[in-house]
């Protein structure tokens, strides 16, 4: 589990491509701190588990899957990623609940400067729009942000000067693919719902309160 606040940028330092999967070396220092191998880390907001660690870098399996849900399979050898270490029991909650499950990637339509802010607009599918909702939570490329506007094709985040130099965020451009990663507590209510995948009939969801 994570929280969506970035600890560090690292680098791409070398890129295994297999048919259908890879292994990535990540060159880091904060995240590093404390980490052993089989620790989680969220790579861009991806949930990868670490299987090797040197001085200065620590290695992961990418599977098929994670490749095709995420833009980790655009990655190259030089690029920035966000990294951020497993939350830690007891530590400050400072952006909201993070799986480190990509749902799926979207295209930077636009980036504007607002006085101090920079608003950047996301194109998304419907299947993903559903779960956005103005002043909601949502990660992009595993950072918490705050959900500024919703359109019928897109949605909008205000990124302060701190998040923006301290992310990847600073490199993005026009065209770039995110990953993006919803709020789960709607997929989960939705799976509640009647009629909405649930198996989890009125009757049910009345005996305990829920409706």
């Amino acid at each position: 589990m994570f929280t969506g606040i970035i600890e560090e940028v690292g680098t791409i330092k070398q890129i295994q491509k297999n048919p259908a999967s890879a292994v990535i070396t990540i060159a880091a220092d904060t995240v590093l701190e404390q980490t052993k191998i089989g620790d989680s880390i969220a790579v861009n907001g991806v949930c990868l588990t670490v299987t090797d660690l040197k001085a200065g870098s620590f290695t992961a399996d990418v599977m098929h899957e994670t490749l095709r849900r995420s833009s980790l399979g655009s990655v190259r050898t030089g690029s920035p990623v966000n990294l951020e270490r497993a939350m830690q029991l007891g530590g400050r909650f400072g952006g909201h609940i993070v799986s480190g499950h990509i749902d799926a990637t979207g295209k930077i339509l636009g980036i504007r400067e607002d006085d101090n802010a920079v608003w950047y607009r996301i194109g998304a599918d419907y299947k993903i729009l559903k779960y956005i909702v103005e002043k909601g939570s949502v990660a992009l490329d595993g950072i918490s942000l705050t959900v500024a506007e919703v359109r019928s094709d897109s949605f909008s985040v205000s990124v302060i000067p701190h998040t923006r130099a301290n992310t990847t965020l600073t490199h993005k451009k026009i065209g770039d693919i995110i990953n993006i990663e919803t709020d789960c507590i709607g997929k989960y209510i939705e799976k509640l719902i009647p009629g909405h995948g649930g198996g989890v009939s009125r009757e049910v969801l009345l005996r305990n309160g829920f409706i």
